[in-house]
């Protein structure tokens, strides 16, 4: 049973969310950040300073302390990746990180096979060492092989696709929609490139059961389907009743990336977990931001 957890991030977005679902369930949560950012706990939760790219801060923060749980929102390099994991030894009992779709090559109805950590031959680096996403592409290919090779407790690898809901800081679903609706144009590269989607609150709720679950290895949660650009501006059009502008002189959607990258999600199924269908989940969000 899970009666403490130690957050490595926990101020923004997913990592919120995690933190009071934590806090409903009685969990005794302990929050390491930076300390730049403010959050809404007060005395619900403990809090401590720390810098993953320094190593010294871990070991500080980290003294005499112990956890049952882990879950790792911050981690962007190897070198970050192997720090938590000497200063966390003995100290923790499982080890739930948050990482991406994107270890994965461009396509689409990826498995968790198509990439396995334990063959992956990861280099020390700093976050500033990876550059655009095929440096972060790598940042988590070798953060979980350095997880996977190394822990001497289980570890599970939540390879999120692109997460979406109303809370969702980067804006960018909502850049599409705003494009639409004030007739501005965009420049959408590859309309017919493909992307998985999980909603935030439902990517909160599958870390906490992956803590609480005999589960260790890695996972594709999400929404069952995928979609393409082309289609999701259709979606938008459709719901708004406006024509989309769309031109090489517009500006470029965020979601413009080499190629597509979406999941299966047919081990999450297995298991008996189910997420919201993404059509509902995108018409929900496509209202609300318009």
């Amino acid at each position: 049973m899970m009666k403490s957890a130690l957050i490595l991030g926990g101020t923004q977005f997913v990592g919120k969310r995690l933190v009071q679902l934590l806090i409903d369930e009685g969990v005794e949560v302990t929050v390491a950040t930076r300390g730049f950012a403010s959050d809404a706990f007060g005395d619900q939760v403990s809090r401590l300073i720390i810098n993953r790219e320094d190593a010294g801060s871990l070991e500080k923060a980290f003294k005499d302390r112990t956890w049952d749980v882990v879950f790792d929102q911050t981690c962007y390099s190897s070198q970050e990746a192997l720090d938590t994991l000497d200063e966390l030894k003995g100290k923790v009992q499982k080890y739930i990180f948050t990482s991406s779709q994107a270890v994965y090559d461009f396509g689409t109805n990826h498995v968790e096979e198509s990439f396995n950590p334990f063959d992956y031959q990861p280099v020390l680096k700093s976050r500033r060492d990876y550059i655009g996403y095929v440096g972060y592409q790598e940042a988590k290919r070798a953060a979980e092989a350095i997880l996977f090779q190394n822990a001497d407790f289980p570890v599970v690898a939540v390879r999120f696709p692109i997460i979406i809901g109303k809370d969702d800081y980067t804006n960018r679903l909502q850049l599409h929609v705003e494009h639409v609706k004030e007739g501005k144009p965009m420049f959408i590269e590859h309309p017919d490139f493909s992307y998985s989607f999980i909603d935030s609150g439902e990517a909160a709720s599958f870390l906490l059961s992956m803590a609480k679950s005999d589960y260790h290895g890695p996972v594709n949660p999400g929404s069952e389907e995928d979609i393409s650009l082309g289609e999701l501006m259709e979606l938008i059009e459709k719901l708004l009743g406006t024509k989309a502008r769309l031109s090489d002189d517009g500006d470029p959607s965020p979601y413009n990336l080499p190629g597509s990258w979406s999941v299966s999600t047919s081990l999450v199924k297995s298991m008996g977990y189910r997420f919201v269908s993404l059509d509902s989940l995108l018409k929900s969000l496509i209202r609300h931001y318009s």
